[in-house]
């Protein structure tokens, strides 16, 4: 497990929480459309809840943290991103309680049931913890979040009790606002009400990068004068996670790929960490530039954070830099990279 590991008291907390929760069987009543915010006391940040298992095939709570969390969720729920899509995964930004058969759980997770001393039996019935966070594999709570999960449990159960008798409590009285469970200090401690809330506007984070050494790019147009032709290149999490360190939290890389827009041929194809990405994107498509033989007159990208890195880099060698919606050769080599990378 990961740095700040729960302790005992807080997992006994965490497990004792979900196991109440679990047997209000509030899916039976509830859809996950059904959305309501938790407050954390800590933070304040809101973390919007999502109770799944109407459908029959997944049991448990997904809490998805923040503004950014719940849009990843909005747009899930609205199509705009697929679930079969690659990029689901690396949308959704929540700590889940799910209700697993035995046999999903990792060996850790056995471990820390036997360590407490508690048994579960039959399908859908042990409780796992997760936090889902973009670009990272899903992973085992850390201390504050088993705290705050512990905490949203209890408010949870506290809401779907009186939604079963009041289905019409979670229908907001103006347009985007939500039920939002909120802590208040009392004379005997910590205290909760009902509050109607808009998400907070979600926080961008900038890509930054340093400038572009424009020596550099004399000494590139210098050696390639002329420029022919159009490539594609585009950026994806890789389908497979890297672990690096025993007790890291196994990432997906960055893969980057380059390819001739005619003939279909890859040209170029890294992988890059996340936290490394604005740097080295630009540092190696300089590599790249420098060892080609040609540069093209045109490049074309998907993504908006590609126009930002690649923009000063084309605009100094003279290449037009064109965002597209479909990149016909470019996705095809993307599906066999897929096919080759989940063998």
């Amino acid at each position: 497990m990961k740095n700040n590991q729960p302790s005992v008291q807080e997992l006994k907390d965490l497990y004792e929480a979900a196991t109440e929760f679990y047997k209000t069987g509030c899916w039976n009543w509830m859809w996950d459309t059904d959305i309501f915010g938790v407050q954390n006391p800590v933070t304040g940040e809101i973390g919007y809840c999502c109770i799944m298992g109407r459908g029959g095939q997944h049991y448990g709570l997904a809490v998805y943290l923040g503004t950014g969390g719940l849009n990843g969720y909005l747009n899930i729920q609205s199509g705009k991103i697929n679930m079969s899509s690659p990029d689901a995964l690396h949308i959704q930004n929540c700590l889940m309680a799910s209700f697993e058969d035995k046999g999903f759980l990792s060996e850790e997770d056995l471990q820390v049931i036997k360590g407490l001393g508690l048994k579960f039996k039959g399908k859908n019935a042990y409780p796992q913890f997760r936090n889902y966070e973009p670009g990272y594999y899903p992973w085992y709570l850390n201390g504050e979040e088993a705290k705050y999960l512990t905490v949203v449990l209890k408010q949870v159960i506290d809401v779907a009790l009186r939604f079963k008798t009041n289905p019409k409590m979670l229908t907001s009285p103006d347009k985007n606002q939500y039920l939002v469970r909120t802590p208040v200090e009392g004379e005997n401690g910590l205290m909760w009400e009902d509050k109607w809330l808009e998400p907070a506007p979600e926080e961008k984070t900038e890509i930054g990068a340093e400038p572009v050494d424009t020596k550099r790019l004399e000494k590139i147009k210098k050696k390639m004068p002329e420029r022919q032709g159009i490539w594609e290149m585009d950026f994806f999490y890789s389908p497979q996670p890297i672990k690096e360190e025993k007790d890291d939290k196994p990432y997906f890389p960055f893969m980057v790929l380059w390819v001739e827009h005619y003939s279909g041929a890859v040209l170029n194809f890294n992988l890059i960490k996340p936290a490394e990405f604005a740097h080295e994107i630009r540092e190696q498509f300089l590599k790249f530039a420098e060892s080609a033989e040609s540069l093209p007159q045109k490049i074309m990208v998907k993504k908006e954070e590609a126009v930002k890195l690649l923009e000063p880099i084309t605009s100094g060698l003279g290449i037009h830099l064109k965002k597209v919606g479909i990149m016909a050769a470019l996705e095809k080599a993307q599906i066999h990279l897929y096919e080759y990378f989940n063998k």
